[in-house]
């Protein structure tokens, strides 16, 4: 696998950002949302009651605050680059699943095993080959696939 050409470095920060923001609210609409797997503070304040689903949901809110605006950073960083290079739709593409995977694996060490806010998977008790399932998955898998895909020779 080549490393990034230097003209390909400018390229990489913005798609790797959006790939952050995109996957952090694939990660809340999907698994917060869509699933209820869990919320932001699941482990910690589990949703038992309705006072205790409040403050999950206001733990969510500020989470997709966070994903939004770190998503329009990536987006305006595009946008006020003129001077960048163009991506092939492939490498832009990795660069955007690379960004997810980081998000995921950072985000799932840090708020699964350092912090212990939620799990993947928030049942009556913890069953840990969810989260490791997770990082193996979507974080290390993800960064590994758009790491292909940014290689100049595969997106030809």
């Amino acid at each position: 696998m080549s490393a990034p050409h230097a003209t390909d470095r400018r390229m990489l920060a913005p798609g790797v950002l959006l790939g952050v923001g995109l996957g952090g609210f694939a990660d809340g609409i999907l698994l917060h949302q869509i699933l209820q797997w869990h919320s932001m503070g699941s482990a910690v304040l589990p949703p038992t009651d309705m006072p205790a689903m409040h403050r999950n949901m206001l733990w969510d809110g500020l989470f997709h605050a966070l994903t939004w605006a770190i998503t329009v950073i990536g987006v305006y960083w595009l946008l006020v680059d003129e001077r960048r290079p163009r991506a092939s739709r492939v490498q832009f593409t990795g660069e955007m699943v690379f960004g997810w995977g980081l998000f995921n694996l950072l985000e799932g060490v840090v708020d699964h095993h350092v912090l212990e806010l939620h799990h993947v998977r928030d049942l009556p008790f913890h069953v840990p080959v969810y989260d490791w399932l997770f990082l193996a998955i979507a974080g290390v898998g993800f960064i590994i696939v758009g790491r292909l895909l940014m290689d100049r020779r595969v997106a030809r």
